[in-house]
């Protein structure tokens, strides 16, 4: 990767290897899948007023720890509250963070990636809009808190157990969670 600089006419750009923007679109793509197995399709819904204000979601916070982290409780320490909340507010939320992940793959397909294609090909230039930048940062941080909650990452030391773990899967997650990180890091940099 040729980490994210701004341009003089404007615009922030970044170079991915192929294969590096086939992971970003494949742990996007699966954020999205998870938010839409929790709320499906808005015509599904009992009511269609609702839906169209993004009401009328569920109340109940998710099981899957993931979601739960994706879509936090805004009342610790009301249950009732906590509820209501989410009824009215986690469609919406959940459609914001589906539309976060929709552009950052968007942006890799603008920039040349194909999908059916030999990762190892092209690579990937993407160029960001002031939007797109604030779509990116908050679809990385969706996609490296689902890897965070998988690897059980909940402080810095975890970070390190994770990186020395004898399991071979759970060792590339965590380069991958640091990677990531490392992307967030020069996107953020070349906001400066």
């Amino acid at each position: 990767m040729k980490p994210f600089k701004k341009r003089r006419r404007g615009g922030i750009t970044a170079t991915f290897e192929s294969g590096e923007a086939h992971l970003l679109a494949s742990l996007s793509g699966q954020v999205v899948e998870l938010l839409r197995d929790r709320n499906g399709a808005d015509e599904s819904s009992a009511d269609p007023l609702a839906a169209q204000l993004g009401m009328g979601g569920p109340s109940l916070p998710p099981e899957d720890p993931v979601l739960r982290r994706l879509l936090p409780d805004a009342y610790r320490d009301d249950e009732e509250d906590a509820g209501e909340f989410r009824r009215f507010t986690e469609r919406s939320l959940t459609s914001a963070k589906v539309h976060h992940a929709e552009t950052l793959i968007g942006s890799l397909v603008d920039g040349g990636l194909t999908f059916g294609a030999t990762p190892g090909e092209s690579p990937v230039e993407v160029e960001l809009n002031p939007d797109e930048v604030q779509s990116w940062l908050r679809a990385l941080t969706d996609v490296r808190l689902s890897l965070a909650v998988r690897l059980g990452i909940d402080e810095e030391e975890d970070i390190l157990l994770v990186g020395q773990s004898e399991d071979e899967a759970i060792a590339a997650m965590g380069e991958i969670y640091d990677w990531l990180g490392y992307v967030q890091e020069t996107l953020i940099a070349a906001l400066d």
